[in-house]
């Protein structure tokens, strides 16, 4: 499940990615604090702590593609990793989704040994609580069950992800992501069927979220190869408003208030040398006042397109640069 969500709280960073637990989260340690006692709360705390080491394998290896991640989420039914984009090849998104669960996988055959000598094959095969070595033999054999979880082929979750790369080799990507989300339809549907069944509310929040998830990943994928096809200059206004360096900042408050425009090409003897946005235009009003020129706050360092790229292209120049206006360059 990838995306980014507010509420949520910074815990660390690490390698240029933000980690942080959504106030929902709160709810599980005090959940399993009121059923289990204080080793409730230590065997969440470690399941999260695989999660994380999960999510952040999907996260290094969409960074060595180039993709953009931002945050790792904690929610109470698992991980999400914030990614800038689709990745553009089938192989590269079957490598980033493996990644978490070939890490719980890897961990749990490079512990086994060790733990199982450990702990003992009485406690080392138990699913109980009863002592604290109880409650990591618990924790080794959830590793293991995350990693499977995760490789069911119900989309968005990492199976879902392996199985539309896969299909994503013989056939356009569109139709690839519909057998993908159908086949999470089909486990979503189990799911519900299987924990109103057996009374287990987490398996119908799960199905909740991974249905919420595959729609919009669905619609995303739809919109995204629905402007692959368009060009720059098939959207290309005709006309716009430009600014030099040395306008006013009351200057280019007006102009927004008197057109549709809210970002301004800085035009310096017919170069272009920065944009101004609407956000930079209030932000800086609030600080300094309106007596501030466009020089002052103009963005430097911007990203540009031509008539001929998609819009594939300029969305993601947008969504990478934080920018809602891409100059366009004969």
């Amino acid at each position: 499940l990838d995306g980014n969500m507010k509420n949520s709280i910074k815990l660390f960073r690490v390698f240029g990615i933000s980690v942080e637990m959504h106030i929902s989260f709160l709810i599980l340690p005090i959940l399993f604090w009121l059923s289990m006692g204080v080793k409730g709360v230590v065997l969440i705390l470690g399941v999260f702590v695989c999660v994380t080491l999960h999510e952040l394998c999907h996260a290094l290896q969409a960074k060595k593609f180039g993709i953009r991640v931002d945050t790792i989420i904690l929610l109470p039914i698992g991980g999400v990793a914030s990614m800038g984009s689709i990745p553009d090849k089938p192989y590269q998104e079957f490598r980033i989704a493996i990644a978490g669960p070939l890490f719980n996988i890897i961990l749990a055959a490079i512990l086994y040994y060790p733990a199982y000598r450990f702990l003992g094959p009485d406690i080392f095969f138990s699913m109980n609580l009863t002592t604290w070595l109880h409650v990591i033999s618990y924790l080794y054999w959830l590793n293991i069950l995350l990693a499977v979880f995760n490789l069911l082929p119900a989309f968005p979750m990492d199976g879902g992800r392996i199985l539309r790369a896969l299909l994503a080799r013989v056939m356009t990507l569109q139709k690839a992501t519909r057998i993908a989300v159908s086949f999470g339809y089909l486990f979503i549907f189990l799911f519900v069927a299987w924990g109103i069944m057996t009374g287990n509310i987490w398996l119908l929040i799960i199905a909740f979220f991974v249905y919420i998830s595959a729609t919009q990943e669905a619609s995303h994928v739809e919109i995204t190869e629905t402007l692959k096809r368009l060009r720059v200059r098939d959207i290309l206004p005709n006309g716009y408003l430009s600014v030099g360096p040395d306008t006013k900042l009351s200057k280019v408050l007006e102009m927004i208030f008197h057109s549709h425009q809210e970002d301004f090409p800085v035009l310096d003897s017919g170069t272009l040398v920065g944009i101004v946005t609407r956000a930079n235009i209030i932000s800086a009003i609030h600080q300094f006042g309106v007596e501030k020129t466009v020089n002052d706050i103009m963005i430097k360092d911007f990203p540009s397109a031509g008539p001929l790229d998609s819009l594939t292209k300029i969305h993601k120049l947008m969504e990478e640069s934080g920018l809602r206006a891409i100059p366009i360059m004969e």
